[in-house]
């Protein structure tokens, strides 16, 4: 009988060996730290991994995700200005009253697909429609799709949410530096 530590169970790797993501090279990568302290790296998984088990582990713990986004800034914003404003002077309290709006839109949009057939689905309301008519990030144009991003690369609660999201869901309001978000994990 083989015997298999917690973490072997738990991610499929040998005991020793982590997975990280590479800011660089937007990728997993494998690390083994030694009894020294020292490390060694490599992109392939390590030999005597349980693929299946890392597969299912990276699927509950995803070292990157794939994101769409609302962002509504307000004056006190850590950069006060977009596409839309050259010097945004919304309080905060407005920019959240907006943000909640747009998220009722959202839930409206949601309820309207699970009872309608798909051929009536309302466009003006998907979270790409309304991203691209009322955020204040750059990618809007990009119908709010932020791309493919790992841990420590965004805002902490941005990063947070993002993570803690299942492909398809949509999160609650989130409030960053940058002002207030709506996120969509879509990969």
């Amino acid at each position: 009988m083989v015997e298999t530590t917690a973490q072997e169970s738990k991610t499929g790797l040998p005991d020793g060996w982590t997975v990280k993501y590479s800011k660089s090279k937007k990728r997993a990568y494998f690390l083994y730290t030694e009894a020294s302290g020292e490390h060694r790296s490599q992109w392939d998984a390590p030999e005597g991994t349980d693929r299946e088990a890392l597969e299912a582990y990276l699927r509950d713990h995803p070292v990157r995700v794939h994101c769409w986004h609302i962002l509504v800034k307000h004056a006190g914003s850590r950069r006060p200005a977009s596409h839309r404003s050259a010097k945004i002077t919304l309080s905060k309290e407005d920019a959240l009253k907006e943000i909640e709006q747009l998220q009722a839109r959202l839930q409206g949009e949601a309820e309207a697909e699970s009872d309608a057939d798909p051929e009536k689905k309302r466009d003006k309301d998907s979270f790409g429609s309304i991203a691209q008519e009322r955020s204040d990030c750059s990618s809007y144009k990009r119908r709010g799709d932020l791309g493919w991003f790992g841990r420590g690369e965004m805002q902490p609660s941005f990063e947070r949410a993002a993570f803690a999201l299942a492909p398809g869901q949509i999160s609650g309001i989130v409030e960053t530096d940058s002002g207030w978000h709506l996120i969509k994990r879509v990969a």
